[in-house]
């Protein structure tokens, strides 16, 4: 049945492949890049997965880029932001001769009405929150940010994909709305077709930098772990992009990548895997309960049988390469602990606490993690706890974790530029707080609807510091969160690609994002 859903996946996607272009005989240097699941949005507003991202990022370009050094890069910009003397204003020089996928000119009008369609209708609104006051364009290619308060985090948010910047001129009808189906940037590639499986890019003739080094990518979505994997060993595909198959399949893979059948290439570990404990409502509204859960979860164990130790089990919200230290905050594993706290809270000798806990059914390493998670409590804690499983599509997911539907759900997240504070503020930020509760603000959107106002107050101190002072702050905004537990941290990953042989090794930037304009054919 696999190999039949396999077969067809790929059916499809030649036929849809070949009606786009019918070409000669003479092999196409266009790459086939497959990645799981469905792309629902390319509008630089609305883009919030890592696919969608990946994919921006090859059409677009922002104002900067982080090496893998954590440098910040030029891109569109001539040279690195200068900071007035009281740092409430930021002066970027903009470079000439760009043009955007439309043949209209890039310049500071462009960077305004980016950033300011950003601030009106934005979906992930704390990259910029109330940072921004004003933007000036003094000249063609200048342009000054006017900030509200001096702002330690606009370097990272200026790498940000989601601040790319689109055409003024094809988006007039789309500034106060979103345009999901097209997109119009300056990127290395330009659009030629989209649909929710299969998006064509070519390459962008009047590029401003270095071209492309293959004559396109075929990039395509594929929801079935084996037929992922499937098309890679067969090579109906030149690249698999995910992070999302079947944790046996990537082992697999790193042994083949090990016996030089294939390539792998990986990126800095940015992607972290947690479990959001809604905390406004029974069980969880109770922090012991909260804290015994934490101490039930058996990192170890789980990344031993879920993914090979593959994976980095992780105590932490943040990505190591953002800290400062390696410090972990959150609950270690202790079963013996949670059991005497469960007993305490009137549970276990005949009273179960059912723990209903949520995994995207679409992603096979939620599925195991659950399951060996499930194993372990009915091994050591089964007259406590009871863990009832639901597996539902990543999408549902994503659409209903702010209307409070889940009471422990599994999901992972990679910040939108490289700083820990795009991994903090999306999960703890909060606008609207009575007493422990989030009524308004990123944590209701994250599914824990934990709220701190000293928590509030140390994201604005920390705003206002640079360094160590800085990194310290957010330290102990995580400190802080990880006493009231609102999530479990599982672990961290890197993201991976793997190629054939005769495709060159897949490149990452500083903030895990795949070059795909560094693929190419080898060896011909």
């Amino acid at each position: 049945m696999m190999q039949n859903k396999f077969l067809i996946s790929i059916f499809i996607f030649l036929i849809s492949l070949s009606q786009y272009s019918c070409v000669s005989n003479n092999k196409s240097k266009r790459i086939i890049v497959a990645s799981s699941g469905k792309i629902e949005s390319l509008d630089p507003a609305r883009a919030d997965t890592l696919k969608e991202q990946q994919l921006l990022s090859s059409l677009g370009d922002t104002l900067y880029e982080l090496n893998t050094k954590g440098e910040l890069i030029p891109e569109l910009a001539t040279g690195l932001p200068i900071f007035s003397e009281d740092k409430l204003q930021i002066l970027i020089n903009l470079k000439k001769n760009v043009l955007f996928h439309d043949g209209t000119s890039f310049d500071s009008e462009a960077i305004k009405f980016s950033f300011d369609r950003f601030k009106r209708i934005g979906t992930m609104s704390y990259i910029l929150g109330d940072k921004i006051k004003s933007i000036e364009t003094p000249t063609k290619y200048k342009v000054i940010i006017n900030l509200n308060k001096p702002s330690s985090s606009l370097n990272g948010v200026l790498t940000s994909v989601n601040l790319t910047p689109i055409s003024p001129t094809f988006y007039k009808d789309y500034s106060d709305k979103l345009l999901n189906d097209k997109f119009v940037g300056t990127g290395k590639y330009v659009l030629k077709r989209f649909s929710n499986e299969i998006q064509i890019l070519d390459p962008n003739l009047n590029y401003w930098g270095d071209k492309p080094k293959n004559e396109g990518i075929s990039f395509i979505g594929l929801n079935d772990s084996t037929a992922l994997f499937g098309a890679l060993i067969s090579k109906q595909i030149d690249v698999l992009l995910s992070n999302s198959i079947d944790d046996t399949q990537r082992n697999k893979l790193k042994s083949l990548s090990k016996q030089k059948k294939i390539k792998e290439g990986k990126s800095p570990a940015t992607e972290i895997s947690f479990i959001s404990l809604r905390t406004n409502s029974y069980p969880f509204n109770n922090r012991n309960v909260r804290l015994a859960i934490a101490k039930s979860f058996n990192r170890e164990f789980i990344n031993d049988k879920v993914s090979y130790g593959l994976r980095n089990p992780s105590r932490s919200i943040v990505p190591p390469i953002y800290k400062k230290n390696k410090e972990e905050f959150w609950p270690e594993y202790d079963p013996v602990e949670a059991k005497k706290i469960l007993q305490k809270e009137g549970f276990c000798n005949g009273n179960i606490l059912d723990i209903p806990l949520t995994f995207r059914s679409n992603v096979p390493a939620d599925n195991l993690i659950a399951l060996s998670w499930q194993e372990e409590i009915k091994n050591i804690l089964s007259d406590c706890i009871n863990i009832q499983l639901n597996g539902v599509e990543s999408t549902t997911i994503y659409k209903n974790l702010n209307l409070g539907t889940y009471t422990a759900v599994i999901f992972d997240w990679t910040g939108p530029y490289s700083d820990p504070e795009a991994y903090l503020m999306p999960l703890l930020s909060c606008s609207k707080i009575v007493d422990d509760n989030c009524l308004k603000g990123e944590s209701v959107y994250s599914g824990s609807f934990w709220g701190s106002k000293r928590v509030q107050n140390l994201f604005l101190d920390s705003d206002n510091l640079n360094g160590n002072e800085r990194l310290d702050k957010l330290s102990e905004i995580e400190r802080i969160a990880s006493e009231s537990i609102p999530y479990v941290p599982i672990w961290i990953s890197s993201q991976k690609a793997w190629s054939q042989n005769e495709v060159s090794k897949p490149t990452f930037n500083g903030a895990g994002i795949i070059s795909m304009s560094e693929l190419e054919f080898i060896n011909e």
